[in-house]
């Protein structure tokens, strides 16, 4: 009875949306009480894990080898002794330090514009009132189903037109943002922010973007941290426009710099993988400081969307 009046408390006081997410959490409580996690669960999750790190110690494995006795069968599972002498081969060659700001910098520019104009965009989408706003929302989402190859034309057409063609602000500005960063946070605003708090700002006076600052943008963080890591690494990893639009200027990002290996090198595979580990290492130390802040963040979302 104690739950039910407080969850009736919080909807008269707070509003069905934070009534509604005390009353998932505390179902989650109660049923997360009464079930532990059995071996079959861990033997599962191992097996997982197993198959996730494995490509990885692969690569590590091959880019250990030396370079004139290479084997990639079931001998190139141990780890060699050419490992350091690989990678700082690698490391030169793809001009590392280079490719590393370039990459950050795209990195970093596309993932705080993306939840910039996502939070934005889903803010409106999700608690403002006005003339088309179901089929403009729906035109946006129907963008993702566009294959992203059929963008490429145009998109190379424009940028070669505006003198951007070889330069990094063509590979940042059309990642600014996405209509997935739109969709999640519309979705996630929709539950999470009631609409009294906004009633409320604006009844003290708050102007529209100061109750998207103080009263939107905090509710909103959970979410916004999950976006700006989702596009941080999908930035980080990305090859093809890269590849097509920075031209003679390719060692410019981490992706297309260590692609440059295999054109150069193409049977020295020791080689290649200390470029896709060299590649890949920032991310892994990225998820092991940023990783509670991402499932934090999806949980949240599961929670109140």
């Amino acid at each position: 009875m104690s739950n039910d009046v407080s969850v009736a408390t919080l909807r008269q006081t707070a509003g069905p949306g934070i009534a509604r997410a005390a009353a998932r959490k505390r179902k989650l409580a109660v049923t997360s009480e009464g079930r532990r996690a059995g071996w079959v669960s861990y033997a599962f999750l191992a097996i997982v894990l197993l198959i996730s790190v494995f490509p990885l110690y692969y690569a590590i494995s091959i880019a250990s080898q030396p370079t004139t006795d290479t084997q990639y069968g079931v001998e190139a599972l141990r780890i060699g002794s050419g490992l350091g002498r690989n990678l700082s081969t690698a490391f030169t060659e793809i001009s590392f330090w280079k490719a590393l700001g370039g990459t950050v910098l795209v990195s970093t520019v596309c993932a705080m514009t993306t939840v910039l104009f996502s939070t934005l965009a889903g803010y409106s989408f999700a608690k403002l009132n006005f003339r088309g706003r179901g089929p403009l929302l729906f035109f946006v989402i129907a963008t993702m189903a566009i294959p992203t190859q059929l963008a490429v034309v145009p998109l190379y057409i424009m940028m070669s037109k505006v003198h951007l063609y070889g330069s990094l602000w063509a590979v940042i500005i059309p990642g600014v943002v996405t209509a997935f960063g739109v969709f999640w946070m519309t979705q996630y605003l929709e539950g999470a922010l009631p609409y009294e708090l906004i009633e409320a700002a604006r009844m003290d006076g708050a102007s529209m973007l100061r109750t998207f600052w103080n009263v939107a943008v905090p509710a909103a963080r959970p979410a916004a941290a999950m976006l700006f890591l989702f596009t941080f690494v999908a930035q980080w990893t990305n090859y093809y426009w890269p590849m097509l639009i920075l031209g003679s200027n390719n060692k410019a990002v981490l992706t297309v710099a260590a692609a440059t290996l295999k054109a150069s090198r193409f049977t020295d595979y020791t080689l290649i993988m200390s470029g896709v580990i060299l590649t890949s290492f920032p991310l892994i130390i990225l998820f092991f400081f940023m990783g509670r802040q991402l499932v934090s963040g999806i949980m949240a979302g599961a929670v109140k969307g």
